[in-house]
C-alpha cells in the first residue's frame, strides 16, 4: 500500500522501517491497526491529532499504527505520519489482513 509521509520526526523514525509488512486489525469501525516493530521516535510532533479518512498515524501511548478508513475526533497520543495513497475501499473490511507499506516513488 503506498503512502506519502508527513514532515515530522515520527514519519522519518517510521519510513527507516519500509517496507513493512503487516497484519491490519479493525478497530471500531474506524481504522485499522497494528503493533509495530518498535516504538517510534516522537520528540517534538504534536501530542494530539483529529485524523482524516486516508491518514496513517501513530498512537503513541500503545506504540501502534493506525489507518483510518473514516474520519475522527481528536485524539490525544495520536500522531500524523503521512497519507495512504490507494482506494481505502481496500481498509473497509472486518477480517484482519496483511498489507505491504511502502513509500510511494
Amino acid at each position: 500500500m503506498p503512502l506519502t509521509l508527513a514532515d515530522n520526526v515520527a514519519a522519518q523514525d517510521f519510513a527507516s522501517l519500509l517496507p513493512l509488512t503487516l497484519t491490519l486489525k479493525d478497530y471500531a469501525g474506524i481504522e485499522k491497526v497494528s503493533d509495530l516493530p518498535r516504538r517510534l521516535d516522537t520528540g517534538g510532533v504534536p501530542s494530539g491529532y483529529k485524523p482524516s479518512a486516508g491518514d496513517i498515524t501513530y498512537y503513541a501511548p500503545w506504540g501502534n499504527l493506525a489507518l483510518f478508513y473514516r474520519d475522527f475526533r481528536h485524539a490525544p497520543g495520536l500522531v500524523l505520519l503521512g497519507k495512504v495513497n490507494a482506494d481505502l475501499r481496500l481498509l473497509d473490511r472486518e477480517e484482519p489482513f496483511d498489507v505491504t507499506l511502502e513509500l510511494t516513488d
